[in-house]
């Protein structure tokens, strides 16, 4: 990833990152901190329900599987709080091969999108954002 190729305009785009593998929620934070994104991250469920409710985000990549609270579960608990549907339009699951039923519950409580994780390369994760930042 080329530094100089970094979008003065998305410093203005502030992402959430919801991902416990390590590895990954540091590759995307860090991918997305060199495109000139704001990044902000949670470790869990927990940590990222309380951050969606403190914070407003322009995207949340959400995991799916994670513990303490997995992804559909802080949907769940966001439903419960009567969230705001247009900020719940502002997430994308991050999940993997296999799991179309968890994929078709987050799709019917109103997310954006999903992203399969095996399947992501750096320039395929900064296509995927800048796709779902570019919806209305």
């Amino acid at each position: 990833m080329d530094n100089q190729a970094a979008n003065p305009a998305n410093k203005h785009k502030k992402i959430l990152v919801v991902e416990d593998e390590q590895y990954l929620r540091d590759l995307y934070v860090e991918l997305l901190t060199e495109e000139g994104y704001t990044v902000d991250f949670a470790e869990d469920g927990q940590i990222g329900y309380q951050k969606i409710l403190d914070n407003i985000y322009d995207l949340v990549l959400l995991d799916l599987i994670m513990p303490r609270m997995p992804g559909i579960t802080l949907l769940k608990k966001l439903e419960e709080e009567n969230y705001d549907q247009k900020q719940k339009q502002k997430i994308v699951v991050l999940t993997n091969l296999g799991q179309e039923n968890v994929i078709a519950e987050a799709i019917s409580m109103g997310v954006r999108g999903y992203i399969i994780k095996s399947d992501v390369t750096p320039d395929k994760i900064l296509s995927e954002v800048k796709y779902y930042l570019d919806q209305p």
